[in-house]
């Protein structure tokens, strides 16, 4: 009985849901794109490749030959933003990343991988940071260094929910007052939007990633 009630009163929240639709639009368009490789490639083969060779250059100019290897994290984060930014332009769906928890998941996995990636490439050497240039700093630089990294993942947060949740509810007005006739102006500012929150969130991503990297101290 216990376990039936669990069960009834259990509930998907509505933005796991969204999400995983975007999981399985994802999952789809990569089936359809790589079922049959070609050297001329069909429409989906082709729009894959070019998604990708784009994603694939902003890695390399950002990171450099060393940004290779986490190409597959970055790529992966972009175009789960990108569809799910996108996806709350069709009427009765919402964006997941209009929602504060899906975002804040994916600034945890950019931020711990920013430090897992320091530990590999330094050791526990890379936590010297945190100490400053000299010990005598160490109480001012302390502090100073952990609320800056604890910001990262906020920022990402934040930045991105506010501009797709804003997104939404602008769309949602126009709607209203407009429901026949949606200002196609409109849909291309969202559009435009939607594309420069993938890449901001991408970029500064790459930019802890590869500071990670390269710390030299």
């Amino acid at each position: 009985m216990e376990t039936l009630l669990f069960l009834e009163n259990h509930y998907i929240p509505e933005q796991s849901t969204y999400a995983l639709v975007v999981g399985l639009i994802l999952v789809l368009f990569s089936f359809m794109a790589t079922r049959r490789l070609a050297i001329y490639p069909g429409k989906a083969q082709n729009v894959m490749e070019v998604i990708l060779g784009g994603f694939d250059s902003l890695v390399n100019e950002t990171m450099g030959h060393e940004g290779r290897k986490y190409f597959p994290l970055i790529a992966t984060i972009g175009l789960f933003i990108l569809v799910s930014n996108l996806i709350g332009l069709v009427p009765g769906f919402e964006s997941p990343t209009a929602n504060i928890n899906t975002n804040a998941a994916m600034a945890i996995i950019v931020f711990l991988s920013t430090h897992v990636v320091g530990v590999m490439n330094h050791g526990f050497k890379y936590f010297k940071q945190f100490m400053g240039p000299v010990g005598w700093l160490t109480p001012l630089m302390l502090p100073i260094e952990v609320i800056s990294h604890i910001s990262r993942p906020l920022s990402l947060t934040f930045r991105l929910f506010g501009n797709i949740k804003g997104e939404d509810i602008v769309l949602l007005v126009v709607l209203f007052l407009v429901p026949y006739l949606v200002p196609i102006p409109v849909f291309i500012l969202m559009i435009f939007t939607s594309l420069v929150q993938t890449l901001v969130f991408m970029l500064l991503a790459m930019m802890y990633i590869a500071g990670a990297i390269s710390e030299g101290h």
